[in-house]
């Protein structure tokens, strides 16, 4: 009888624990913790005593201190125990212990140390904000994945500004991203080849090594990302640099005619030049990894290759020279990350990769099949990354549902597989006209998937973008956010690599009918959509943020939105016109989208070096000018 008491205590205690943790304390809570314990009806830390811990807590994580402390406050003194235990088993692994005045964080290293601190922080903005004393709570945490990435495409026009970078190395810290990459292809200023990069506004040696010190303070790494192989069109488009393409002339790819978009790995002043890039650039990162890309090679046997590629394989050849940079990378003191969308091709070489490679297996559709494609790594015994995408590129406005999608898929089955890594990747192809605001939503989601995948994150997506990321009291930034990113679900249109707004701005010289979602464009769902924008629109208008980029926020929002909607405006005129064409629709009517365009066009250029670069802009802004031409032809 005894026994049954105590198991139904027991139970009973169990019960009002998980019943607690899952209200209004775990809403504060960015990450979902991976065991916590909430004793109800208990006082842990008093209203009275949050506003000097505060004051603490923001002091300590600046100095990533570890110690004993007892903090005097208006109420009770607080005993506060910060300690350093490297043999915790997991990745990031802290223990928070919250009791009666007193706290007792135990970390495995500096990074958990702050990742403790800040889920204190937000528990004490339970008791602010709710005006309730904080109860007992034990938290048990870590990350389920070693490494957790942002790769922010740096090549396609948009370079940040120092400020810029440092402040979203500031946001990766708190959102416990503790690596980050820059991808380039052309926008490191290499100094013999300047005419590369002369218009881009590259980054300099002396600014990389300034960020990578910034980012070893923050506890981020930062992995070099310079691509090798394919996307090398900002280089070969130049003459001097013609002996190096796989194809000088038009090769008939998947993607149809392409030229001078990679190497030709048969030529040795392919491996040259690359031996040369990677002597001047990695010294200036202190991260013992680097990512060589290797991703796209489309042209890959088609030129210059053919002949080998017809003895010993498409294949080989990809992975001969893949080697190759390897070696390389490994010359320089660094380890090698590639993309592993082309040895997918050939499965049966992966065995082959060697074993200090590591593969970034990237995916950005909500159906591809991230199971699939990490079996065959796991099998070889190789280190491998999951790499979703947060579906901004193409989209002005987001593509918020394949990315949730995605980027679950990639922490459900990275997990399963045993991953060492989740890269999110934020890509900006033609002309990046996606400003950084509408990559938060999937930004921050993402960032939470990488340390432990839990189905209420989404729910509570809208708070936490205004609470910690926007600072809106009114809520409506995160709101407005999330229904323009969904928006383009209106349409109606099959998923792809682009929304219908994107395809209308980008297509405009060619075929509805002949694109596999253009063809499905209708009025209703362009009405649809046009409606649902407005929504966000207005919902913006509302909104109050106050965070350091609320300014920016509200203008880059609003100038996607208009963007988005002019694309729905070229859209339905191109349905009424004959045989769908831009070129039939009226005169008139062409000259009032073009009056349109020239305003988008404006605000695109003032936007822009809020954060960005000068250089790149003038590239950007001639796909739009090429459209305003044709509108006024």
């Amino acid at each position: 009888m005894k026994f049954r008491l105590v198991i139904f205590i027991i139970t009973l205690f169990l019960s009002n624990s998980l019943l607690y943790a899952n209200d209004s304390i775990s809403k504060y809570l960015f990450f979902e913790p991976q065991t916590i314990t909430i004793q109800k009806d208990s006082t842990a830390i008093s209203q009275l005593q949050i506003g000097d811990l505060q004051d603490f807590i923001n002091s300590s994580i600046q100095e990533s201190s570890a110690g004993i402390w007892k903090l005097k406050t208006s109420a009770e003194t607080i005993d506060i125990f910060f300690e350093i235990n490297a043999e915790m088993l997991h990745y990031d692994a802290y223990t928070l212990k919250i009791s009666k005045s007193k706290i007792h964080l135990n970390a495995k290293n500096l990074n958990a140390l702050r990742y403790g601190k800040q889920t204190l922080l937000q528990l004490l903005e339970f008791v602010r904000l709710e005006d309730k004393p904080l109860p007992n709570i034990i938290i048990e945490d870590w990350a389920n994945f070693q490494k957790r990435g942002y790769m922010l495409d740096i090549s396609r026009d948009k370079v940040p500004t120092m400020n810029s970078l440092y402040f979203l190395i500031d946001q990766l810290a708190d959102w416990r991203i503790n690596e980050l990459q820059l991808y380039t292809e052309h926008t490191f200023a290499y100094r013999n080849h300047q005419k590369v990069w002369k218009n881009a506004s590259p980054l300099t040696a002396p600014e990389i090594q300034a960020l990578d010190a910034y980012c070893l303070k923050k506890g981020i790494d930062l992995v070099p990302n310079q691509n090798s192989f394919g996307h090398m069109e900002n280089w070969l488009k130049h003459d001097e640099y013609l002996d190096l393409s796989e194809c000088e002339t038009d090769c008939k790819t998947i993607w149809g005619s392409r030229k001078r978009t990679a190497l030709a790995p048969t030529n040795p002043k392919s491996l040259e030049l690359m031996q040369e890039l990677y002597t001047e650039l990695l010294p200036n990162f202190s991260s013992k990894y680097a990512n060589i890309g290797g991703d796209e090679t489309v042209e890959l046997g088609l030129g210059k290759s053919k002949s080998l590629s017809e003895q010993i394989g498409k294949g080989q050849v990809y992975l001969n020279f893949l080697k190759k940079l390897n070696e390389e990378i490994i010359k320089n003191g660094k380890q090698t990350q590639f993309w592993g969308d082309i040895v997918l091709n050939h499965p049966e070489l992966i065995k082959d990769i060697p074993k200090n490679m590591t593969a970034l297996v990237w995916g950005y559709d909500a159906t591809y099949p991230f199971d699939k494609n990490l079996a065959p790594f796991q099998e070889a015994n190789l280190d491998f990354y999951v790499c979703p995408g947060t579906s901004s590129w193409r989209s002005e406005i987001g593509r918020n549902h394949n990315a949730f999608i995605n980027l679950k898929n990639a922490a459900f089955e990275g997990k399963k597989y045993g991953a060492k890594g989740y890269l999110i990747t934020d890509w900006g192809d033609y002309g990046h006209f996606q400003p950084k605001s509408v990559s938060y939503a999937t930004l921050v989601l993402g960032a939470s998937y990488a340390w432990n995948y839990s189905e209420k994150t989404l729910d509570n997506l809208e708070f936490l973008l205004n609470h910690y990321v926007f600072n809106d009291k009114t809520g409506y930034t995160a709101k407005a956010l999330l229904t323009l990113g969904n928006a383009y679900l209106k349409t109606g249109i099959p998923e792809g690599n682009a929304n219908a707004f994107h395809l209308m701005i980008r297509r405009y010289t060619w075929t509805m009918n002949g694109h596999y979602q253009t063809k499905h464009l209708n009025e209703k769902g362009l009405l649809a959509a046009k409606l649902e924008i407005e929504k966000g629109l207005e919902e913006l208008q509302k909104a109050e943020p106050t965070s350091k980029d609320a300014k920016i926020i509200l203008k880059e929002v609003k100038q996607a939105s208009h963007l988005a909607l002019f694309g729905i405006h070229l859209g339905l005129e191109r349905l009424k016109a004959k045989d769908m064409k831009t070129e039939n629709i009226p005169k008139k009517t062409r000259q009032k989208l073009a009056l349109e365009l020239e305003g988008l066009i404006e605000h695109h250029t003032a936007i822009w070096v809020v954060r960005n670069r000068e250089g790149g802009l003038s590239d950007s802004v001639s796909k739009f000018e090429d459209l305003l031409n044709y509108l006024k032809k």
